[in-house]
């Protein structure tokens, strides 16, 4: 070929490539950003709490869904309050829009509570947005995924008695969805498991009633399954300590949320004295909420209510600021599995992340109809991810307009 003909021929290519990154540019510019029409929000009963669900809306027809933590008011904080502070806005700009909706609610109470939460469940809905409107998973907007699936684990009661604790370690290793750990509530004597005392003191008749149960539950499971000992911030730290020290022979995953939520050097003390390790967090929101447990080393694992402490990337960022010291992360969970299933999503990109809990006992209410999944939500015992737009789930209509709250109707 001639070097005129060369350069004839290749002239033009070689122009239109260097030429259609900053054409893409053009194109992107030129085209209307997507804006927030509405957000509504419904609220839907379940087998024991009532659940806000948010779908927001769109000028594109374009619509994302979520879920906020269960409780009073959330609703109307997002009814009254956030769908002014976003409404107009442009919808993939996520991060701008959680601080602008803890700035409009200041007033009420924003750097925790209720306002959190329901922030949390607009912020879940955003995300399951931004992944429809880019055609991509919620995983892969975060930075991508370590994992392909995140392991489960069942939080249910222990019963009383070695027969009944091989009957119910048959009952989990035969479960259909093939979760390998739970967490069970302390043991009261007498009082199996424990009745939620608001000002429990452990006996030496308690605490030998909790080193006997999980020895028992230790030998009918064996060391291929995991199982944690349940609290419920009930403690000081004499018990919480005595308690972690009466059941560490078991070898138990963990100590869950033994004291009061707030940050103090006991916490610190227990931390450094406990046999077991400490896991904490489930009433602790934003990364300001975890920060004075993780600096000062306050827990061995932190473990955040991802639709109820701050949402997907708040609590990516818990996740990553906490592996910064060499603290792993798990999930706390009371949710639906719509709020499962996002929260999976957070949890598959933080890099040391052990197990996100589920109600596998709510069976009965209809949790496995509740939402609409292009595969089974549990496979050997883990949350099956969707490679699908967003959460690559939807409500199930039928199903959800059952089970609708009082006074409620469908998407408001």
């Amino acid at each position: 070929m001639k070097r005129r003909d060369f350069i004839t021929n290749t002239a033009a290519p070689l122009a239109a490539a260097a030429f259609l990154p900053h054409y893409r540019t053009l194109a992107e510019e030129s085209r209307p950003a997507i804006k927030i029409t509405d957000v509504k929000v419904m609220q839907v009963k379940g087998a024991i709490f009532t659940y806000p669900m948010i779908k927001i809306e769109t000028d594109a027809g374009i619509s994302g869904i979520g879920e906020g933590y269960w409780g009073g008011g959330v609703a109307d904080i997002i009814r009254f309050h956030l769908v002014k502070s976003i409404k107009g806005e442009n919808p993939l700009d996520i991060d701008r829009l959680y601080t602008k909706m803890i700035r409009d609610t200041g007033g009420a109470g924003s750097i925790g509570g209720a306002t959190i939460t329901a922030i949390s469940g607009v912020e879940i809905a955003l995300w399951d947005l931004a992944g429809k409107i880019l055609q991509v998973p919620v995983y892969q907007l975060l930075g991508g995924k370590y994992r392909d699936s995140v392991r489960a684990y069942w939080t249910a009661g222990i019963p009383a008695g070695l027969e009944a604790i091989r009957k119910f370690a048959e009952v989990v290793k035969n479960h259909p969805t093939g979760i390998t750990a739970l967490k069970c509530g302390y043991l009261k004597a007498g009082k199996q498991p424990n009745n939620g005392s608001l000002s429990p003191t452990l006996t030496t008749k308690d605490l030998a009633a909790n080193e006997e149960g999980f020895g028992m539950l230790r030998e009918a499971l064996g060391n291929d399954y995991e199982f944690s000992v349940h609290c419920h911030w009930e403690f000081n730290f004499k018990d919480a300590l005595a308690l972690a020290r009466a059941v560490a022979p078991s070898k138990p995953w963990w100590l869950e949320d033994p004291m009061m939520p707030d940050f103090d050097d006991s916490w610190v003390r227990l931390t450094a004295e406990s046999p077991v390790p400490i896991l904490m967090g489930e009433n602790l929101y934003t990364r300001q909420g975890f920060k004075p447990f993780i600096i000062n080393h306050g827990c061995h694992i932190v473990q955040p209510d991802i639709p109820k402490a701050g949402g997907i990337l708040e609590c990516k960022k818990i996740g990553d600021f906490a592996g910064l010291f060499n603290i792993p992360m798990c999930g706390h969970g009371v949710s639906t599995p719509l709020g499962l299933i996002a929260a999976a999503h957070c949890a598959a990109t933080v890099r040391d992340f052990i197990a996100h809990e589920a109600r596998l006992d709510w069976v009965s209410w209809g949790w496995d109809k509740f939402v609409i999944y292009d595969r089974p939500i549990f496979k050997d015992g883990r949350i099956q991810l969707s490679d699908k737009p967003g959460y690559g789930v939807e409500l199930n209509e039928d199903h959800v307009r059952s089970n609708l709250a009082p006074g409620e109707v469908w998407w408001g």
